[in-house]
């Protein structure tokens, strides 16, 4: 019984990982109606970036966050005040495009800077904790994990629910030619929040390279699991896109006990099956609440 306990404990929190990769495109297609096609790819270079701070200064992972984090919200409000607002709310193609395309530049540049070596983000005796619960053996860091994802959506919420900003997001995610003449500028707001989505993965990119070894081509993968969690959920539905992350994960670590090599298959069929029942997710997007 405890085995099972111990199971379906990690299921969760390795759900609650692809939750927080889920955030960040959550709120991209909640607010912009913009599918990311890079998104994986980000998070990969949000996982090299802290690599590189690292290797420079020496300090320890979570440390060198004070330095990611605001190095990527630069990234994120460049990417999306130089190129990205050019395409956003024109053809519903030409975001795809776009982004696919800067998803193939990522892997390249990623690939000819830093080769494709496996590396990882050294956490000393972290990830190696673990606490016993009445006979059930949990992580630490996972724990840690589940918990950074939790307060992320918890705040995101809070965010668009109970502030100005919040309304703003609401409001231009509702009807933009509106907002825009009672004064929103959706443009300069797309660009701030694109910097805060990409804070919210710089942070995910972070705890994943600390999990697990990454290198320039993972980003695919990574963007799948996020993609899934956030269908399942409800297109741009905040903890719906969170309760999507943690049944991938579920899934993938009980597909696991029947067959090593079919974790991740089993988190697709999941998400294939969720489809199939439920087309529009498990949950009403945010945005069509008032």
């Amino acid at each position: 019984m405890n085995n099972w306990i111990e199971l379906l404990i990690n299921g969760l929190l390795l759900g609650s990982l692809y939750a927080l990769f889920a955030l960040g495109l959550s709120l991209s297609l909640g607010v912009m109606k913009m599918i990311n096609l890079a998104h994986g790819d980000l998070i990969v270079l949000g996982a090299y970036v802290a690599w590189t701070v690292m290797e420079a200064t020496g300090w320890p992972a979570l440390v060198c966050l004070a330095v990611v984090l605001p190095l990527m919200f630069c990234i994120g409000w460049l990417l999306q005040a130089v190129l990205l607002n050019r395409v956003v709310g024109a053809h519903e193609l030409s975001p795809l495009l776009v982004t696919f395309g800067l998803s193939v530049v990522i892997q390249n540049l990623l690939l000819e800077v830093f080769s494709a070596d496996t590396r990882n983000l050294p956490s000393g005796d972290l990830t190696l904790r673990g606490l016993d619960l009445g006979g059930v053996s949990v992580g630490v860091f996972p724990l840690l994990i589940g918990a950074v994802s939790v307060l992320m959506y918890a705040v995101m919420h809070l965010l668009v629910a109970h502030t100005h900003g919040g309304r703003q997001a609401r409001a231009v995610s509702d009807d933009a030619p509106t907002a825009r003449l009672v004064g929103v500028d959706d443009k300069r707001f797309f660009a701030l929040m694109a910097g805060l989505v990409m804070v919210v993965t710089a942070l995910a990119a972070v705890l994943y390279g600390m999990r697990t070894p990454f290198a320039p081509m993972a980003g695919p993968e990574r963007l799948l699991f996020a993609f899934e969690a956030v269908v399942m959920g409800g297109l741009g539905h905040l903890w719906g896109s969170f309760f999507g992350g943690l049944l991938i994960g579920l899934a993938h670590v009980l597909g696991a006990q029947v067959n090593p090599g079919l974790g991740a298959f089993f988190g697709h069929l999941t998400f294939l099956v969720v489809l199939l029942v439920r087309p529009q997710g498990l949950f009403r997007p945010f945005t069509h609440k008032h």
